[in-house]
């Protein structure tokens, strides 16, 4: 499964886990593990003491700022920090489902090290690496059980980073990899599957990315360098070479690179006598003239879309996971692939024709740029018992929806709904957490103040919705984690819903000053009417619904406990749909009046007397309607007129500054 989660487990979630060596970063891999497993008996070893204690010193303090953060409780903290044992002695591991390697890249270093593992622990614990570097098939060929064992690449700080490579060795289980994604995608991580080749596939970027721009020094000083990358990540190679004290790891990585692929990939002479590099921070910039911005951004586009297609042409990774992978474990503010088509095909290749004559011997693309851009950006598609399974995968965003997403989750199902062989769709998200946590409002401040452009942005964001409501084939969401906003609003326009049992409802739109805009004023009346005062609260006070209420109501068809059974009763509920979907109601509906009250929310917060009038006639007025598309109509005029009011603009800008917004001074 390109999912993880649909596949049924083959094992429990460990229940010992350790991790040997404890140096910078062991201890951040074994705080993310024991925050994620609640539960879990959590084993550091490494040779040194004093390294130990440090360790189980840092977990205190992560614990702590989370705390003082509002990010854990106490009780969570404390829990954090108990089962936790630091020991040198490797008979500790014996009963561990799950050993996780973090030592010095070293490759005899660490085929002692798992000589050592595998002499304590039985012949079904997992056995990992994390290298960012050294092949699994090096690491693991002497072991007697080499097929539970394969690299497991975290990023730093690993207890925060979301991406993990998992590595595909040839003498890998299939059970074991598929556990590891699964253990991955269930504790809040992305897994990315790469080939076992050195550096596998963000490192190449990463690694070449740096080594480039310290070949630029030549030109221009590392701050320069920094302040001309800051077009493309968040933070300029050096500055994060700085943070993470990463010279010896590019002259390690790049040695390896060059003495198996050439000299062209030799580390810059300078990485062996620069401890610190004199750079500026993120945000800030040294001014160089535009020529020689240009030529530093042009020679590190180059090595970045070198790498790129080097890794597509291999087939180490796929572009979907590159792109994904640059952006939330390197920084980067766009993948290569996706900067690519920005800049257009033939700026890419006349950048790339400039790299090859600067760079002799630097991986160039094989096939024609359109090749590198014929992927899914953010769909996942599974294919179980004649059903297409679409999974939403914004895991930065917790799948929210904008509009690339909704494009691509429209033409797919505009390309498949006509083939006999397809009974359906499933539309589920990505990771256990979210089904989909509304729309992005990232457009929203532009549309401020203007009722006509917001109303009309309302309908152009319903082309899925309104696609949707006139299918022949059934679509039934399956709300893996939280359904928000516009992601609830495109779960209640599928045919059926079934949600784990841990899932919630809930349309907070009026806690930002706006309502909602792309059908929930409208569809969830006509489609339950049982349900109407639910949904007066829902709307006024964006009350929570949780699945197994939502269920009783009728509003969810089926509940699961697992995601896997979620995945099957979806799948179930599609063939039961096949051939008497229901339509949504098309005359005028019958609802209860909006009971008086105080304009809060269901947390006490503070709301809008104007933005709770224009809701409140808006789905008035809605229920009235001889049809539904005046009905929806009316939805989208609402949503305008909301964009229009102090409060909007309050609720906005306070979301995007991470403030409560104040609506007692906008009424």
């Amino acid at each position: 499964m390109h999912n993880p989660l649909l596949a049924a487990p083959t094992r429990p979630l460990p229940s010992h886990v350790a991790v040997v060596g404890a140096g910078t970063i062991g201890p951040d891999i074994g705080y993310y593990v024991k925050s994620a497993l609640p539960g879990l008996r959590l084993t550091l070893l490494d040779v040194a003491q004093p390294a130990l204690e440090r360790a189980v010193a840092r977990f205190g303090e992560y614990a702590a700022k989370a705390v003082a953060r509002g990010k854990m409780s106490a009780a969570q903290a404390e829990a954090v920090c108990a089962d936790l044992v630091a020991t040198q002695d490797y008979a500790q591991l014996a009963d561990c489902d799950w050993v996780i390697e973090a030592a010095t890249e070293q490759l005899e270093l660490k085929r002692r090290i798992f000589a050592q593992i595998e002499g304590v622990v039985s012949a079904r614990c997992l056995i990992t690496s994390n290298t960012s570097s050294l092949p699994a098939a090096r690491i693991f060929a002497a072991l007697r059980h080499p097929g539970r064992a394969t690299v497991t690449h975290f990023f730093a700080p690993a207890w925060r980073n979301p991406v993990v490579e998992v590595i595909d060795w040839p003498r890998c289980e299939r059970e074991a990899l598929a556990h590891l994604r699964r253990l991955f995608a269930l504790t809040g991580k992305v897994p990315l599957v790469t080939s076992d080749a050195v550096c596998f596939m963000l490192d190449r970027v990463f690694d070449n990315w740096c080594n480039e721009a310290a070949l630029l020094l030549g030109r221009a000083s590392a701050a320069e360098v920094d302040s001309a990358a800051a077009a493309y990540v968040h933070a300029g190679p050096f500055y994060v070479l700085n943070l993470a004290h990463g010279n010896p790891i590019i002259v390690e990585t790049n040695t390896l690179q060059a003495d198996e692929e050439g000299e062209h990939y030799r580390p810059a002479p300078i990485f062996r006598s620069v401890a610190q590099w004199l750079t500026v921070a993120p945000g800030q910039r040294t001014a160089l003239g535009a020529e020689a911005e240009a030529a530093i951004r042009e020679r590190l586009l180059g090595v970045l879309w070198s790498q790129s297609a080097d890794i597509l042409d291999r087939g180490i990774g796929t572009p979907a996971d590159l792109d994904l992978g640059c952006r939330l474990a390197l920084g980067f503010k766009r993948g290569p692939l996706e900067l690519m088509r920005t800049l257009g095909a033939d700026e890419a290749l006349r950048i790339t024709r400039r790299f090859a004559a600067e760079r002799p011997g630097m991986p160039q693309p094989q096939r024609p740029f359109a090749a590198y851009q014929d992927h899914l950006r953010h769909l996942l598609i599974d294919e179980i018992d004649g059903v297409k399974v679409i999974t939403l995968r914004r895991p930065e965003a917790l799948n929210a929806l904008h509009d690339e997403l909704t494009d691509e989750i429209l033409a797919f199902i505009r390309r498949h709904e006509d083939d006999p062989a397809v009974r359906g769709f499933v539309v589920t998200g990505w990771g256990a957490r979210a089904f989909c946590a509304g729309a992005d409002i990232g457009r929203f401040p532009s549309l401020l103040g203007d009722a006509s452009a917001a109303a009309q942005y309302a309908r152009d964001c319903s082309r899925l919705l309104l696609h949707l409501d006139t299918m022949c084939k059934p679509v039934v969401a399956a709300l893996n984690g939280m359904a928000l906003g516009g992601g609830l609003e495109l779960a209640l326009r599928c045919h059926g819903i079934v949600a784990h049992r841990g899932a919630f409802l809930q349309l907070p739109e009026i806690t930002l000053g706006i309502v909602p805009g792309i059908g929930a004023l409208v569809v969830p009346y006509r489609r339950w009417p049982q349900a109407a005062e639910t949904f007066h609260a829902m709307l006024r006070r964006a009350e929570r619904l949780g699945a197994a209420r939502a269920q009783e109501l009728g509003i969810v068809d089926e509940l699961a406990d697992d995601h896997a059974a979620l995945a099957a009763r979806a799948v179930a509920r599609v063939h039961a749909l096949a051939g008497r979907r229901n339509a949504l109601a098309e005359g005028a509906v019958a609802i209860p009046a909006f009971a008086p009250g105080e304009p809060s929310a269901a947390g006490g917060r503070r709301l809008s007397r104007e933005v709770l009038a224009i809701l409140e006639a808006a789905v008035r007025e809605a229920a009235a309607a001889p049809s539904l598309a005046e009905a929806l109509e009316i939805g989208y005029r609402a949503f305008g007129a909301s964009a229009c009011t102090a409060a909007a603009r309050e609720g906005i800008e306070a979301n995007r500054e991470g403030r409560p917004p104040d609506f007692g001074r906008t009424g």
